[in-house]
C-alpha cells in the first residue's frame, strides 16, 4: 500500500464544494468516482480543505492510498480521461505514509478577482465579481495591510464555521489592479468558513467607504460579525496555491 498526493484543478461553477454532501454534486465525488472506474474498486480521497460551492482551485492537493502499481504518469493520463473537462489532475507523486494533505499544510493561498469595468465580460463571468463602480486600490489596501498578522477572525467567518479556534495568521494581503482587473491575495497558515471572502467584501466596503480600515482593530477584539462588510460571491474566488 503506498500513499499518493494528487494535486489538481476544478472549475468550481458546476460543484457544490469540494466535499461529499446529500445536497448536490462534489469535486470529491466526481474525483472519487473517476478513480473506481480506473482502479477497478471504491478508494477515498482526501483534501487539504474544503471549498465552497461555486469557488474554484489552482491548485488544490489531496491524497489517497492505493496498492496499484501504476506509474505516475499512467496513472496521471489514466485519471484524466475519467475526469470531465471542468476537473484535471495536475501531477502526482507517491509520499510517505504519514502524509496528510491537510495536517500538513502549512498555508494557503488564495486569489480573488473582481472585473471592475463597467461593462461586464461573458467569457469571464464564471470567475470574476463584476462590479462597475470605480474601486480605490489604495484604500483596500490600507484594509488589507491591517489584516496581516497573527488575529483572532471571528469576525471574518460565518455561522458555519466548524472550528472552535479562530486565530489565524496572515502573511500577505494585498490587492493589485491590471487594466479592469482587480485581484485580492492572501496568503494565511489556515482560513475559516468564508473568510476570504468575507475580507473581499469589507475591502470593497472601504473602497467604497463604508467601513474605515482604521476599525479594523475593532473587529478583531470585538468579534462582531456586523462590524466586518458583506460576503463577495463565490465565483471570483481561487485556491491558488497550498504550501507544505
Amino acid at each position: 500500500m503506498k500513499r499518493i498526493l494528487l494535486t489538481i484543478s476544478y472549475d468550481g461553477t458546476a460543484y457544490h464544494g469540494w466535499q461529499i454532501q446529500p445536497n448536490g454534486i462534489t469535486v470529491q465525488q466526481v474525483l472519487q468516482e473517476s478513480l473506481q472506474k480506473l482502479l477497478g474498486k471504491f478508494t477515498g480521497v482526501t483534501g487539504c480543505s474544503r471549498t465552497d460551492a461555486g469557488v474554484h482551485a489552482n491548485e488544490f492537493c489531496c491524497h489517497l492510498d492505493c496498492d496499484e502499481n501504476i506509474p505516475d504518469t499512467a496513472f496521471l493520463r489514466g485519471l484524466n480521461s475519467f475526469l470531465p473537462s471542468d476537473i484535471a489532475v495536475k501531477a502526482c507523486k507517491e509520499v510517505s505514509p504519514d502524509f496528510h494533505a491537510r495536517y500538513n499544510a502549512k498555508g494557503k493561498t488564495y486569489v480573488y478577482k473582481i472585473l471592475n469595468g463597467g461593462i461586464k465580460d461573458p467569457f469571464l463571468s464564471r470567475y470574476v465579481w463584476n462590479i462597475e463602480r470605480k474601486l480605490d486600490t489604495d484604500k483596500m489596501n490600507e484594509f488589507c495591510k491591517r489584516t496581516v498578522g497573527t488575529h483572532d477572525f471571528y469576525a471574518f467567518s460565518s455561522s458555519g464555521r466548524t472550528v472552535e479556534d479562530t486565530v489565524r495568521t496572515v502573511s500577505e494581503c494585498y490587492t493589485e489592479r491590471n487594466g479592469d482587473l482587480v485581484t485580492l491575495t492572501v496568503t494565511a497558515n489556515g482560513f475559516l468558513y468564508n473568510m476570504v471572502r468575507i475580507i473581499v467584501g469589507t475591502a470593497v466596503e472601504v473602497s467604497d467607504g463604508r467601513i474605515d480600515p482604521l476599525s479594523t482593530e475593532d473587529m478583531f477584539v470585538k468579534k462582531d460579525r456586523e462590524l466586518a462588510g458583506i460576503t463577495a460571491p463565490p465565483m471570483g474566488l481561487i485556491l491558488q496555491k497550498v504550501h507544505y
